[in-house]
């Protein structure tokens, strides 16, 4: 499997450990970015790192920032992403395993390090639960795309 990887200057830290778990359980990395603790935008290095997984040069998108949080948001307004937060396994699973997920996001402030080869594991192994029950909760979610904002 291609796995991009992306963080921003607070998930740097965290990057090495990451990307030592994805080679490890012998994927190949695409790196994204940043290469150091200086002040990046992470909307920048989240779009950096789901482009591979939308031109089909990676299979799935790691990306850390600090808490997650911001992340995730950048990611799931990219058409084609689904991203969950991960910052324990069974998250890491379950988004992909119920919800579809393309990408993970973890927060190099608040996920064990200890945590990080085993968050890495579940979610670079987890397969989407493809029956009738999981496929219509996805296309809920896709529907959600199409929602107008409410008038003024």
């Amino acid at each position: 499997m291609r796995v991009a990887l992306g963080a921003d200057h607070a998930g740097f830290p965290f990057k090495d450990l990451v990307r030592e778990a994805i080679e490890g359980l012998g994927h190949t990395v695409v790196d994204c970015g940043t290469d150091s603790t200086d002040p990046v935008d992470f909307p920048d290095i989240t779009q950096a790192t789901c482009a591979p997984v939308l031109a089909g040069e990676a299979d799935r998108a790691v990306l850390v920032c600090g808490t997650g949080a911001g992340a995730i948001m950048a990611a799931n307004k990219i058409p084609g992403i689904r991203c969950g937060l991960a910052n324990e396994p069974y998250s890491a699973h379950q988004a992909v395993e119920h919800d579809d997920a393309n990408a993970i996001a973890l927060g190099a402030w608040l996920a064990p390090r200890a945590f990080v080869p085993e968050i890495v594991r579940e979610f670079l192994a987890a397969t989407f639960d493809d029956d009738a029950d999981t496929r219509r909760r996805v296309a809920k979610l896709n529907a959600l795309d199409d929602l107008a904002p409410p008038a003024p």
